[in-house]
């Protein structure tokens, strides 16, 4: 994803005003203390230029001769390069002397962040991409300086250390002003206990809230709690999996004659989430679902706790590492694979794995469907994928093109 920036005014006014002195110096104008000025060196006079930026002319008088029009663009040097430069001074003092309760003050119909990893950032990016002037405020520990730098210089926003759970910290930025508040720590708990404390002291608060709960099993048993019927909550998995059966595989499945046979190698919670979509969006579609992990069977029983197996398809599961052909070839013996009704989807957490693993497949099975998934936008693989007719997709990518749009625009 693109970085947007805002236009460097500071840096452009610098420039001007340096480059008006000096093409003032250049044609003519002379000062009172320097009268020799206009024949010295061009050193000489982009010093003396610089210098207007420092003492403003003091020790080289004011501006006289020369033609009437760059005379003026002299002194409009004179009053502009300092009255930059001391502002630049002043917003520095009062950046590093004021206290954050002070710079927060003006607070109204923010957006308020809790969180400076991964996720965080990754909605600031998206949002910045749609409204460049919402004021956002990210609370996080302080404990990360690469990431706040790109928080507060790429992405634009405040960012304060503290904990969002603490009614102290809850007055400094006034949440009960906020337009939205997300909760994308990395504790699920965390989040739910956060929201509970905002709900509970600012009840307008209701919807306003997004809980990010990277744990699916928690996420689930939460589901009729009052703070997850309050607020909007999401997995990032979750998410891309909805987008992927939505975007690809429905289409996949509608355009093959036959019922779709579908390989999931890696069951982890993006794995869970493809099987929980495509139970509910297409499980009329889908003959076989075929499910390659190391220790499939014990994580099925734990997914199945809490989401019900549809009989309405043949599932079968294969323990063993995609990396190791004995395994692929336990699956065809076992299910008729390799028609155009064909679907693997190579979802574990080794990017290589899944993209080595789907070069092979396409080679052996050249009718079937072959997804790749990394966990960021991968160029390369991209490339690959073009290639050899591999759908490369990444999570950060799917979750990127399928937020809603009332999160990152009004």
């Amino acid at each position: 994803m693109s970085e947007k920036r805002s236009f460097p005014w500071r840096s452009a006014g610098a420039l001007f005003f340096f480059l008006s002195a000096m093409a003032g110096f250049s044609m003519g104008v002379t000062v009172t203390e320097r009268p020799d000025l206009a024949a010295a060196g061009m050193l000489a006079r982009a010093y003396y230029s610089l210098s207007l930026f420092v003492v403003g002319g003091l020790d080289l008088g004011t501006p006289t001769g020369g033609p009437f029009a760059w005379r003026g663009l002299v002194w409009l040097a004179y009053f502009g390069a300092p009255i930059l430069a001391a502002s630049t001074l002043i917003e520095a003092l009062l950046r590093a002397i004021a206290p954050r309760h002070w710079r927060l003050r003006p607070l109204k119909n923010h957006i308020i962040v809790a969180g400076t990893g991964g996720l965080p950032r990754t909605y600031l990016r998206l949002l910045r991409e749609h409204d460049r002037k919402v004021t956002v405020v990210v609370v996080g520990s302080g404990t990360d300086s690469s990431a706040d730098e790109e928080i507060g210089e790429v992405l634009g926003a405040q960012l304060v250390t503290g904990d969002l759970a603490h009614a102290s910290c809850m007055k400094k930025l006034r949440v009960a002003s906020a337009s939205m508040v997300f909760l994308l720590d990395d504790h699920s708990l965390r989040n739910y206990e956060t929201a509970s404390k905002l709900i509970r002291l600012v009840p307008g608060l209701k919807q306003k809230i997004v809980i990010h709960c990277g744990d699916l099993r928690f996420m689930r048993a939460m589901e009729n709690t009052r703070i997850a019927q309050d607020c909007a909550t999401f997995n990032i998995y979750q998410m891309a999996a909805s987008a992927l059966v939505r975007n690809q595989l429905l289409q996949h499945f509608h355009a093959s004659k036959n019922k779709d046979i579908v390989i999931i190698a890696g069951f982890g919670r993006f794995g869970q989430t493809i099987v929980e979509e495509l139970q509910q969006s297409a499980g009329d579609n889908i003959d076989t679902v075929a499910i390659i992990e190391l220790d499939a069977y014990r994580k099925v029983l734990v997914a199945d706790e809490q989401l019900a197996f549809a009989d309405r398809y043949r599932r079968e599961l294969f323990e063993g590492d995609i990396a190791y052909p004995e395994v692929w070839e336990h699956l065809a013996r076992e299910i008729p694979i390799g028609g155009d009704n064909t679907v693997f989807v190579l979802g574990t957490g080794r990017e290589e794995e899944n993209l080595r693993t789907a070069l092979w497949l396409r080679r052996q099975y050249p009718d079937a469907m072959v997804i790749a998934r990394s966990l960021r936008p991968s160029r390369y693989a991209a490339e690959v994928g073009d290639e050899h007719d591999i759908i490369s997709i990444s999570i950060t990518q799917l979750v990127e093109e399928n937020v809603p749009r009332s999160w990152v625009a009004g």
